[in-house]
């Protein structure tokens, strides 16, 4: 009446494979899932802005990905203006990045 389960090595195969495309998936969907509040946090970190992922999401929706930039940079000089040290005159020369190398000039 009751069958025995036969475990040999092809069932095992098929098994374990099944279990690590089913692993590799839940990490895909996740990792996609995650996207927006992994972006805020390095926005958050990079240039003191704090959005949410859900504003981000319902931005994206209803604007689009240009919609998305133009907030950004809307933010980033309103960021900019904010900080006094960053104060830019008509008669000064703005001041080198730290990152200037000199490497591409020309």
């Amino acid at each position: 009446m009751f069958e025995t389960l036969d475990f040999s090595g092809p069932v095992v195969f098929q098994l374990s494979a099944v279990a690590v495309v089913t692993f590799l998936l839940v990490v895909l969907i996740t990792s996609f899932r995650s996207r927006g509040r992994v972006f805020c946090q390095y926005l958050k970190i990079m240039t003191g802005i704090e959005l949410s992922a859900a504003q981000v999401k319902d931005l994206y929706r209803s604007r689009g990905k240009a919609g998305v930039r133009d907030l950004l940079i809307d933010l980033i000089i309103q960021e900019d203006l904010a900080d006094p040290a960053r104060l830019v005159t008509p008669g000064s020369s703005p001041k080198p990045s730290i990152y200037d190398s000199g490497v591409f000039d020309e």
